[in-house]
Protein backbone atom coordinates (compact mmCIF):
# COMPACT_ATOMS: atom_id res chain seq x y z
CA UNK A 1 0.00 0.00 0.00
CA UNK A 2 1.34 3.79 -0.93
CA UNK A 3 0.87 5.16 2.96
CA UNK A 4 -1.60 8.08 3.21
CA UNK A 5 -0.01 11.86 4.18
CA UNK A 6 -2.45 13.62 6.65
CA UNK A 7 -1.86 16.91 5.38
CA UNK A 8 -3.49 20.39 6.55
CA UNK A 9 -4.30 24.13 5.09
CA UNK A 10 -3.40 25.57 8.44
CA UNK A 11 -2.24 25.32 11.70
CA UNK A 12 -4.83 23.39 14.66
CA UNK A 13 -7.48 21.79 12.22
CA UNK A 14 -7.53 18.88 14.37
CA UNK A 15 -5.46 16.63 12.14
CA UNK A 16 -3.39 14.58 14.71
CA UNK A 17 -6.48 13.47 15.73
CA UNK A 18 -7.70 12.52 12.64
CA UNK A 19 -4.46 11.09 11.28
CA UNK A 20 -4.48 8.61 15.18
CA UNK A 21 -7.69 8.26 14.74
CA UNK A 22 -7.72 6.78 11.23
CA UNK A 23 -4.79 4.44 12.02
CA UNK A 24 -6.10 3.21 15.61
CA UNK A 25 -8.79 2.12 13.41
CA UNK A 26 -6.94 0.26 10.65
CA UNK A 27 -5.60 -1.35 13.85
CA UNK A 28 -8.57 -2.06 15.46
CA UNK A 29 -9.35 -3.90 12.01
CA UNK A 30 -6.55 -6.30 12.56
CA UNK A 31 -3.98 -4.54 10.23
CA UNK A 32 -0.68 -3.72 11.39
CA UNK A 33 0.09 0.05 11.38
CA UNK A 34 2.89 1.93 11.10
CA UNK A 35 2.98 6.09 12.02
CA UNK A 36 5.42 8.62 10.90
CA UNK A 37 5.78 12.29 11.45
CA UNK A 38 8.55 13.59 9.50
CA UNK A 39 9.02 17.21 10.29
CA UNK A 40 8.37 17.60 13.88
CA UNK A 41 6.84 20.65 15.06
CA UNK A 42 4.43 20.53 17.75
CA UNK A 43 8.21 20.92 19.99
CA UNK A 44 8.27 20.01 23.98
CA UNK A 45 11.43 19.29 25.99
CA UNK A 46 11.56 16.22 27.57
CA UNK A 47 15.11 14.24 29.09
CA UNK A 48 17.08 17.04 28.07
CA UNK A 49 15.59 16.78 24.28
CA UNK A 50 13.49 18.38 22.34
CA UNK A 51 10.49 15.98 20.48
CA UNK A 52 7.39 16.40 19.09
CA UNK A 53 4.47 15.14 21.48
CA UNK A 54 2.83 13.60 18.23
CA UNK A 55 4.69 10.91 17.87
CA UNK A 56 4.71 10.19 21.53
CA UNK A 57 0.94 10.05 21.74
CA UNK A 58 1.17 7.98 18.89
CA UNK A 59 3.66 5.29 20.64
CA UNK A 60 1.25 4.99 23.14
CA UNK A 61 -2.20 4.70 21.26
CA UNK A 62 -0.83 2.46 18.51
CA UNK A 63 1.57 0.41 20.97
CA UNK A 64 4.86 0.88 18.17
CA UNK A 65 7.74 -0.36 18.64
CA UNK A 66 9.79 2.04 17.10
CA UNK A 67 12.55 4.93 18.13
CA UNK A 68 11.28 8.75 18.42
CA UNK A 69 14.17 9.38 15.99
CA UNK A 70 12.66 6.97 13.30
CA UNK A 71 9.45 8.25 14.11
CA UNK A 72 10.55 12.05 13.16
CA UNK A 73 13.79 12.14 11.77
CA UNK A 74 13.56 16.12 11.34
CA UNK A 75 13.29 18.44 14.40
CA UNK A 76 12.14 21.54 12.74
CA UNK A 77 12.96 23.69 15.16
CA UNK A 78 13.58 27.30 14.95
CA UNK A 79 17.16 26.53 15.65
CA UNK A 80 17.33 23.69 12.99
CA UNK A 81 15.32 26.33 10.84
CA UNK A 82 18.34 28.69 11.30
CA UNK A 83 21.26 26.68 10.76
CA UNK A 84 19.56 25.34 7.36
CA UNK A 85 19.02 29.00 6.02
CA UNK A 86 22.46 29.27 6.72
CA UNK A 87 23.66 26.63 4.45
CA UNK A 88 24.47 24.40 7.34
CA UNK A 89 22.26 21.22 6.67
CA UNK A 90 22.69 18.66 4.00
CA UNK A 91 19.30 18.76 2.22
CA UNK A 92 20.33 15.34 -0.23
CA UNK A 93 20.89 14.01 3.84
CA UNK A 94 17.67 14.65 5.20
CA UNK A 95 16.10 13.63 2.48
CA UNK A 96 17.50 10.30 2.68
CA UNK A 97 17.07 9.99 6.18
CA UNK A 98 13.09 10.84 5.60
CA UNK A 99 13.40 7.82 3.00
CA UNK A 100 15.41 5.61 4.83
CA UNK A 101 13.45 5.46 8.42
CA UNK A 102 10.00 5.53 6.36
CA UNK A 103 11.39 2.44 4.64
CA UNK A 104 12.10 0.77 8.44
CA UNK A 105 8.74 2.02 9.69
CA UNK A 106 7.17 0.48 6.53
CA UNK A 107 8.53 -2.86 6.51
CA UNK A 108 6.01 -5.38 6.89
CA UNK A 109 3.36 -3.25 7.95
CA UNK A 110 -0.54 -3.20 6.26
CA UNK A 111 -0.46 0.29 6.50
CA UNK A 112 1.16 3.96 7.29
CA UNK A 113 -0.25 6.78 8.15
CA UNK A 114 1.46 10.10 7.24
CA UNK A 115 1.20 13.28 9.91
CA UNK A 116 2.02 16.74 7.92
CA UNK A 117 3.40 19.73 9.76
CA UNK A 118 1.19 22.35 10.62
CA UNK A 119 0.76 23.80 7.74
CA UNK A 120 1.07 22.12 4.40
CA UNK A 121 3.65 25.04 3.20
CA UNK A 122 5.75 24.00 6.16
CA UNK A 123 9.26 22.81 5.22
CA UNK A 124 10.19 25.26 1.78
CA UNK A 125 13.62 25.52 3.37
CA UNK A 126 14.92 22.32 3.04
CA UNK A 127 12.50 20.90 -0.20
CA UNK A 128 9.92 19.02 1.94
CA UNK A 129 6.89 20.65 2.11
CA UNK A 130 3.60 18.35 2.81
CA UNK A 131 3.95 17.98 -1.69
CA UNK A 132 7.62 17.63 -1.28
CA UNK A 133 6.60 14.67 1.35
CA UNK A 134 4.01 12.78 -1.07
CA UNK A 135 6.23 12.80 -3.44
CA UNK A 136 9.34 11.53 -2.10
CA UNK A 137 7.41 8.90 -0.36
CA UNK A 138 4.77 8.39 -3.10
CA UNK A 139 2.08 9.16 -0.99
CA UNK A 140 -1.63 9.71 -1.48
CA UNK A 141 -3.08 12.31 0.54
CA UNK A 142 -6.04 13.09 3.35
CA UNK A 143 -6.21 17.08 3.38
CA UNK A 144 -7.67 18.45 6.60
CA UNK A 145 -9.29 22.05 6.53
CA UNK A 146 -11.24 24.08 8.76
CA UNK A 147 -14.34 26.15 7.24
CA UNK A 148 -15.92 29.48 8.58
CA UNK A 149 -16.25 31.34 5.32
CA UNK A 150 -16.23 31.03 1.81
CA UNK A 151 -13.02 32.71 1.75
CA UNK A 152 -11.42 29.41 3.32
CA UNK A 153 -11.83 27.76 0.20
CA UNK A 154 -8.83 29.92 -1.45
CA UNK A 155 -6.57 28.21 1.06
CA UNK A 156 -8.74 24.89 0.01
CA UNK A 157 -7.88 25.14 -3.56
CA UNK A 158 -4.76 26.25 -3.35
CA UNK A 159 -3.56 23.18 -1.58
CA UNK A 160 -5.56 20.99 -3.86
CA UNK A 161 -3.33 22.92 -6.68
CA UNK A 162 0.06 21.91 -4.57
CA UNK A 163 -0.75 18.70 -4.04
CA UNK A 164 -2.05 17.72 -7.69
CA UNK A 165 -2.60 14.09 -8.78
CA UNK A 166 -1.42 12.89 -5.14
CA UNK A 167 -4.76 14.67 -3.33
CA UNK A 168 -7.30 12.00 -2.50
CA UNK A 169 -9.52 14.22 -0.88
CA UNK A 170 -10.58 16.64 1.64
CA UNK A 171 -12.10 16.20 4.72
CA UNK A 172 -13.55 19.20 7.05
CA UNK A 173 -13.16 19.60 10.51
CA UNK A 174 -14.64 21.13 13.24
CA UNK A 175 -17.48 22.60 11.22
CA UNK A 176 -19.70 24.63 13.54
CA UNK A 177 -23.77 24.69 13.49
CA UNK A 178 -23.63 28.15 12.09
CA UNK A 179 -21.40 27.12 8.65
CA UNK A 180 -22.69 23.64 8.37
CA UNK A 181 -25.51 24.02 6.16
CA UNK A 182 -23.73 26.20 4.11
CA UNK A 183 -20.79 23.72 3.52
CA UNK A 184 -22.74 20.68 2.62
CA UNK A 185 -25.45 23.17 0.74
CA UNK A 186 -23.05 25.58 -1.40
CA UNK A 187 -19.53 24.99 -0.53
CA UNK A 188 -18.68 21.22 -1.18
CA UNK A 189 -20.87 21.14 -4.46
CA UNK A 190 -18.75 23.85 -5.67
CA UNK A 191 -15.39 21.83 -4.89
CA UNK A 192 -16.92 19.04 -6.13
CA UNK A 193 -17.51 20.49 -9.28
CA UNK A 194 -13.72 21.77 -9.51
CA UNK A 195 -12.24 18.38 -9.32
CA UNK A 196 -11.72 17.94 -5.74
CA UNK A 197 -13.52 15.41 -3.67
CA UNK A 198 -14.92 15.62 -0.36
CA UNK A 199 -14.91 13.15 2.11
CA UNK A 200 -17.63 15.15 4.42
CA UNK A 201 -17.73 17.26 7.47
CA UNK A 202 -16.98 16.01 11.13
CA UNK A 203 -19.13 18.83 13.13
CA UNK A 204 -17.48 21.04 16.22
CA UNK A 205 -16.97 19.35 19.46
CA UNK A 206 -16.47 21.60 22.50
CA UNK A 207 -14.09 19.21 23.63
CA UNK A 208 -11.38 18.83 20.93
CA UNK A 209 -11.90 22.29 19.50
CA UNK A 210 -9.97 24.35 22.71
CA UNK A 211 -9.18 24.13 26.75
CA UNK A 212 -11.26 25.32 29.73
CA UNK A 213 -10.47 28.80 30.98
CA UNK A 214 -9.07 26.82 34.29
CA UNK A 215 -7.37 24.66 31.66
CA UNK A 216 -5.50 27.82 30.25
CA UNK A 217 -4.93 29.21 33.71
CA UNK A 218 -3.17 26.41 35.01
CA UNK A 219 -0.87 25.95 31.29
CA UNK A 220 -0.12 29.90 31.98
CA UNK A 221 0.86 29.56 35.39
CA UNK A 222 -1.76 33.07 35.68
CA UNK A 223 -3.23 33.60 38.84
CA UNK A 224 -7.16 34.12 39.03
CA UNK A 225 -8.19 36.82 40.59
CA UNK A 226 -11.85 36.05 40.34
CA UNK A 227 -13.50 34.09 43.48
CA UNK A 228 -16.93 33.40 41.88
CA UNK A 229 -16.40 33.18 38.14
CA UNK A 230 -16.74 30.05 36.61
CA UNK A 231 -13.65 28.31 34.74
CA UNK A 232 -14.83 25.01 32.83
CA UNK A 233 -16.05 27.67 29.71
CA UNK A 234 -14.49 26.73 26.72
CA UNK A 235 -11.65 29.02 25.07
CA UNK A 236 -10.92 28.52 21.48
CA UNK A 237 -9.42 31.75 20.31
CA UNK A 238 -7.91 34.63 21.68
CA UNK A 239 -8.28 38.68 20.47
CA UNK A 240 -5.80 41.23 21.52
CA UNK A 241 -7.38 44.20 22.55
CA UNK A 242 -5.18 47.02 21.57
CA UNK A 243 -7.22 48.89 19.88
CA UNK A 244 -9.86 51.68 20.96
CA UNK A 245 -13.12 51.17 22.70
CA UNK A 246 -15.71 51.24 20.17
CA UNK A 247 -13.32 49.08 17.67
CA UNK A 248 -12.72 46.51 20.18
CA UNK A 249 -16.35 46.63 21.45
CA UNK A 250 -17.48 45.77 17.34
CA UNK A 251 -15.31 43.37 17.41
CA UNK A 252 -15.72 41.30 20.68
CA UNK A 253 -19.19 41.46 19.79
CA UNK A 254 -18.79 38.86 16.59
CA UNK A 255 -15.94 36.72 18.65
CA UNK A 256 -16.89 32.90 19.55
CA UNK A 257 -15.63 31.43 22.51
CA UNK A 258 -12.56 34.00 23.34
CA UNK A 259 -10.50 35.15 25.46
CA UNK A 260 -9.29 38.84 25.46
CA UNK A 261 -5.44 39.11 25.60
CA UNK A 262 -4.95 43.09 26.98
CA UNK A 263 -2.80 44.88 29.60
CA UNK A 264 -4.22 45.02 33.12
CA UNK A 265 -4.24 49.01 32.79
CA UNK A 266 -6.51 48.95 29.73
CA UNK A 267 -9.57 49.21 31.72
CA UNK A 268 -11.93 50.51 28.50
CA UNK A 269 -10.88 47.77 26.52
CA UNK A 270 -11.46 44.92 30.01
CA UNK A 271 -14.74 46.81 30.15
CA UNK A 272 -16.29 46.48 26.65
CA UNK A 273 -14.74 42.45 26.58
CA UNK A 274 -17.13 41.72 29.64
CA UNK A 275 -20.36 42.88 27.80
CA UNK A 276 -19.72 40.90 24.48
CA UNK A 277 -21.39 37.26 25.27
CA UNK A 278 -18.58 35.25 23.65
CA UNK A 279 -15.84 36.54 25.53
CA UNK A 280 -15.50 34.08 28.34
CA UNK A 281 -12.44 35.33 30.12
CA UNK A 282 -10.06 38.01 30.30
CA UNK A 283 -6.35 37.38 30.21
CA UNK A 284 -4.67 40.35 31.88
CA UNK A 285 -0.66 40.76 31.23
CA UNK A 286 2.03 42.81 32.06
CA UNK A 287 1.13 41.44 35.90
CA UNK A 288 -0.93 45.07 36.06
CA UNK A 289 -3.75 44.33 38.40
CA UNK A 290 -7.30 45.55 36.83
CA UNK A 291 -9.22 48.19 39.14
CA UNK A 292 -11.63 46.88 41.92
CA UNK A 293 -14.36 48.18 39.34
CA UNK A 294 -13.60 46.02 36.56
CA UNK A 295 -12.98 42.80 39.11
CA UNK A 296 -16.10 43.35 40.08
CA UNK A 297 -18.06 43.67 37.03
CA UNK A 298 -16.64 40.70 35.45
CA UNK A 299 -17.58 38.53 39.00
CA UNK A 300 -21.50 39.95 37.92
CA UNK A 301 -20.72 38.66 34.27
CA UNK A 302 -19.50 35.20 35.41
CA UNK A 303 -15.84 35.91 33.59
CA UNK A 304 -12.32 35.16 35.03
CA UNK A 305 -9.49 37.55 34.64
CA UNK A 306 -7.01 35.41 34.53
CA UNK A 307 -3.19 37.78 35.48
CA UNK A 308 0.63 36.99 33.75
CA UNK A 309 3.41 38.80 34.46
CA UNK A 310 4.71 38.28 30.69
CA UNK A 311 4.13 40.54 28.02
CA UNK A 312 1.13 40.66 25.25
CA UNK A 313 3.58 38.86 22.52
CA UNK A 314 4.73 36.08 24.59
CA UNK A 315 1.56 35.82 26.17
CA UNK A 316 -0.15 35.43 22.81
CA UNK A 317 2.24 32.68 21.66
CA UNK A 318 2.09 30.58 24.77
CA UNK A 319 -1.96 30.72 24.81
CA UNK A 320 -1.90 29.49 21.38
CA UNK A 321 0.56 26.41 22.07
CA UNK A 322 -1.61 25.93 24.76
CA UNK A 323 -4.65 25.67 22.93
CA UNK A 324 -3.33 23.79 19.87
CA UNK A 325 -1.88 21.53 22.25
CA UNK A 326 -5.47 20.84 23.67
CA UNK A 327 -7.10 19.62 20.57
CA UNK A 328 -5.05 16.44 20.98
CA UNK A 329 -4.40 15.60 24.64
CA UNK A 330 -4.94 12.42 25.21
CA UNK A 331 -5.60 9.01 23.95
CA UNK A 332 -9.56 9.74 24.70
CA UNK A 333 -9.37 12.34 22.50
CA UNK A 334 -8.42 10.26 19.80
CA UNK A 335 -11.29 7.69 20.76
CA UNK A 336 -13.59 10.54 20.60
CA UNK A 337 -12.34 11.82 17.42
CA UNK A 338 -12.51 8.29 16.01
CA UNK A 339 -16.30 8.22 16.94
CA UNK A 340 -16.82 11.42 14.94
CA UNK A 341 -15.28 10.19 11.88
CA UNK A 342 -16.99 7.24 12.04
CA UNK A 343 -20.38 9.17 11.97
CA UNK A 344 -19.37 10.95 9.03
CA UNK A 345 -17.37 9.70 6.97
CA UNK A 346 -16.31 6.39 5.36
CA UNK A 347 -13.15 5.34 7.28
CA UNK A 348 -12.38 2.44 5.46
CA UNK A 349 -12.72 4.63 2.14
CA UNK A 350 -10.26 6.88 3.55
CA UNK A 351 -7.80 3.83 4.25
CA UNK A 352 -8.52 2.67 0.99
CA UNK A 353 -6.65 6.07 -0.16
CA UNK A 354 -3.33 3.94 -0.34
CA UNK A 355 -4.74 1.38 -2.27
Amino acid sequence: MNPILVSSTEASTGKTAVALALARHAADGGKSVGYMKPKGTRLQSAVGKTLDQDPMLAREILDLDEQMHEMEPIVYSPTFVQEAVRGREDLDALHESVTDNYERIADGKDAVVIEGAGEYTTGGIIDLTDPDLADLLDARVLLIANYDEPADLDDVLAAADAFGDRLGGVLFNGVSDDEFDELTEDVIPFLRERGVTVYGAIPQVQELSGVTVGELAAELGADLLTSDAPTDAYVERFLVGAMGRDAALSGFRRAREAAVITGGDRSDIQTAALGAPGVKCLLLTGGHRPSGAVVGRAEEAGKPILLVQGDTRTTIDRAESVVRSGRTRDPGTVERMGDLLADAVDLDALLALGE
